[in-house]
């Protein structure tokens, strides 16, 4: 049975950072990552723990072990994450139902990560159903931004109902699409 609810507690954050590390793109095989996706950016235990306020983390839970999360990132956040950089600055310049996207209250859902042997059984939506009811009171939408060499997710968000902003091309040559989906 899976629950879904916020991370809470210092343990949850550390088993966060333990399935990120599962999961990062520089730790997993070319063909795993093709196969299974990946995550990006590595996050220690002080800006995790930042970063789950006002806002905490959405996590699905399995005998009371994450095995999902979902990384609400807020603006204060951005610039300590150097990785996300290209994608706040475009933002400013995206539009989203024929208005500016400025004009909108957004937050930036930092990474998504699903434990393996629990993908596939409809966490995803899980997750973003949890995110839903929780945040819609504060935003109009979620932002994420997601590396064509990651179809998996690609393909996962698009069925979620992220809709695409604007794709650009990162110095080191990789293509990035920037998503959103409204509240």
């Amino acid at each position: 049975m899976i629950k879904y609810g916020t991370a809470q507690t210092d343990e949850d954050l550390l088993q966060i950072l333990e399935l990120q590390k599962e999961n990062h793109r520089s730790l997993i095989s070319d063909d795993e990552f093709k196969k299974e996706g990946f995550v990006t950016v590595k996050h220690d235990f002080a800006l995790l723990k930042r970063m789950n306020q006002p806002h905490p983390h959405i996590v699905a839970r399995s005998h009371d072990q994450v095995i999902a999360y979902a990384l609400v990132m807020l603006p204060e956040i951005f610039n300590d994450i150097p990785a996300l950089a290209t994608m706040v600055d475009l933002l400013d310049n995206c539009s989203w139902k024929n208005q500016p996207l400025t004009n909108f209250r957004y937050f930036v859902m930092g990474q998504i990560c699903i434990k393996k042997g629990f993908r596939g059984m409809g966490v995803l939506p899980g997750l973003y159903r949890e995110m839903n009811s929780r945040m819609h009171p504060f935003y109009d939408a979620v932002i994420t931004e997601i590396s064509h060499l990651n179809q998996r997710s690609l393909r996962a968000h698009q069925k979620a109902g992220f809709e695409l902003l604007h794709t650009h091309q990162a110095s080191d040559g990789e293509y990035w699409d920037i998503v959103i989906r409204g509240f």
